[in-house]
């Protein structure tokens, strides 16, 4: 079935599930919100191409739907908001009968996969992705706060894509899969690679503090 879509390209790949925070400045895309707000309808976040020039924004064509959370209104226009991303979707076709780009867009799912095989990705994944969050909380000094991770594999492999530390590209690749197992794959692929090496920035963190005299003492 396909649908008109305010578009809103942007620096960042929105994915379902996740929260992403808005400061609304420019006219079109003030306009954009007060219509979406006011008809309790989605705009579709999209990552724009890295040629793309002011006003002309060319976007990549597999987005995120997204639904204002919240709203809150400065005095001289600008906004701003949390939205929170829900189904993908592919661009069909696009317009600018309005001053923000529209587009005719279709849902765009994964592929039903064997739940064994899903959820044997799934936990594998979750437990690199717990072990990269307690190396990354410990490192900034917050290893006590708690976490629950998505249950469902689709929803963890999507919430283990959007806090991945890798670029953008990468990012919208994890978007346009179409397969849960292949994310998972190639997240864990990430993840073999970056705990170790989280393992060792905490392990040098704490050798060097352990070896800096405590300046409260020495005063």
């Amino acid at each position: 079935m396909a649908l008109e879509l305010p578009l809103f390209p942007l620096n960042v790949v929105l994915f379902p599930g996740a929260e992403l925070p808005l400061h609304i400045f420019e006219p079109r895309y003030r306009q954009m919100i007060n219509e979406c707000y006011a008809q309790a309808k989605p705009f579709g976040v999209v990552l724009a191409q890295p040629e793309s020039e002011l006003y002309q924004e060319e976007p990549y064509t597999i987005g995120t739907m997204a639904e204002i959370e919240a709203l809150d209104r400065l005095q001289d226009g600008r906004m701003n908001l949390i939205a929170k991303g829900t189904r993908r979707f592919r661009i069909l076709s696009r317009h600018r009968e309005k001053p923000y780009l529209s587009g005719i867009v279709e849902l765009y799912t994964d592929v039903v996969e064997p739940e064994e095989t899903l959820l044997r990705f799934a936990r594998y994944a979750r437990n690199l992705f717990e072990s990269y969050l307690q190396i990354l909380l410990e490192v900034v000094g917050k290893e006590h706060i708690d976490f629950n991770l998505p249950i469902d594999p689709e929803e963890l492999s999507h919430f283990i894509a959007y806090f991945l530390d890798v670029q953008d590209v990468q990012k919208q690749r994890f978007l346009e899969l179409t397969s849960t197992i292949q994310r998972l794959q190639e997240e864990v692929y990430v993840l073999r690679k970056e705990v170790p090496f989280m393992r060792e920035i905490l392990t040098m963190s704490n050798r060097f503090h352990a070896d800096t005299p405590d300046r409260s003492i020495l005063n």
